[in-house]
């Protein structure tokens, strides 16, 4: 019988971040409401909780980011105006978006780093329970069942669960890499070791962690006795290397479509993906890129 406090129901996203990549945008706009197509980022994350069984959500958030709160709570104006103007798709939307799940928010007051982020949600997740981190700057494909495949691994075997791909050798210095080895399920490992943002010839393998982790309650105790690493932070990938070397922990390989986010021109591949995809705007926006891109070679 699984462990009950391995159930997943809560999720934890980091989203203090100042989004300078993005700026001028970001100057008043939380990066995470940047839309993609007609969903702000932060959505397509919530979005997935709700897939894979998750109803409570935590936003580790930071000075400025009232607006991703608001954008899940409900707008009695805005219903209102919907209904009287008989936009009942819209109107169903606005008020599904709302009860999705339950969002939650804490600040963190200082950008000490990803682990410092994860441990500000301490207090709402405590100390028995497990629970998944989405980090927003990946986007999965509303298509995979990723996560709930993470968190099926992590309540049958209690361990830490981290979302891993293999990337070019070139790019395993933007990562935390792993040291592991196979076990007899495909495309899931057991992981002795973690490095953050290895220069290429000391990096373990091309096995690289992306944003999304399953994680026991007894990660909390962990981050608050881990001491800033890189950057002077405190990294949550030190915190899962002291799990590690008293046993090992899993990973599972992501081999999906997922859209990097974080830089200009990720966002602008998964803003095209996405459009591409939707029956409402796909066939015509098809058309107009294939005429473009033709006058562009011409």
């Amino acid at each position: 019988m699984t462990d009950p406090s391995r159930t997943v129901r809560k999720a934890v996203v980091p989203a203090a971040g100042l989004g300078t990549r993005f700026l001028p945008a970001t100057k008043a706009i939380p990066k995470e409401m940047i839309p993609i197509v007609d969903r702000p980022a932060i959505q397509y994350m919530v979005e997935e909780c709700a897939r894979a069984g998750i109803d409570d959500v935590l936003l580790v958030t930071g000075m400025g980011k009232a607006a991703m709160e608001d954008h899940f709570d409900r707008r009695l104006d805005l219903e209102t105006a919907l209904e009287q103007k008989g936009k009942e798709d819209l109107l169903e939307e606005a008020i599904a978006l709302a009860d999705v799940v339950k969002i939650h928010s804490v600040r963190q007051g200082v950008p000490l780093g990803l682990g410092h982020a994860v441990l500000q949600a301490r207090g709402h997740v405590g100390d028995q329970a497990s629970f998944a981190v989405l980090l927003g700057d990946d986007i999965v494909h509303p298509d995979e069942a990723f996560l709930e495949r993470m968190i099926a691994v992590h309540e049958r075997t209690g361990r830490p669960v981290v979302a891993v791909m293999e990337v070019p050798e070139d790019q395993v210095h933007l990562y935390g890499v792993v040291t592991s080895t196979p076990t007899d399920e495909e495309g899931v490992f057991s992981v002795t070791d973690l490095v953050e943002k290895p220069a290429q010839e000391d990096a373990p393998s091309n096995l690289a962690v992306i944003g999304r982790y399953v994680l026991p309650g007894e990660i909390f105790g962990v981050l608050a006795d881990t001491p800033p690493g890189r950057g002077d932070e405190i990294q949550l990938t030190d915190a899962l290397k002291t799990m590690a070397d008293d046993e090992p922990i899993i990973a599972v390989r992501f081999d999906g479509i997922r859209h990097d986010v974080g830089d200009k021109l990720g966002f602008l591949k998964a803003t095209v993906m996405m459009a591409l995809e939707r029956d409402d705007l796909g066939p015509d926006f098809r058309a107009w890129l294939t005429e473009h891109v033709a006058g562009l070679e011409a």
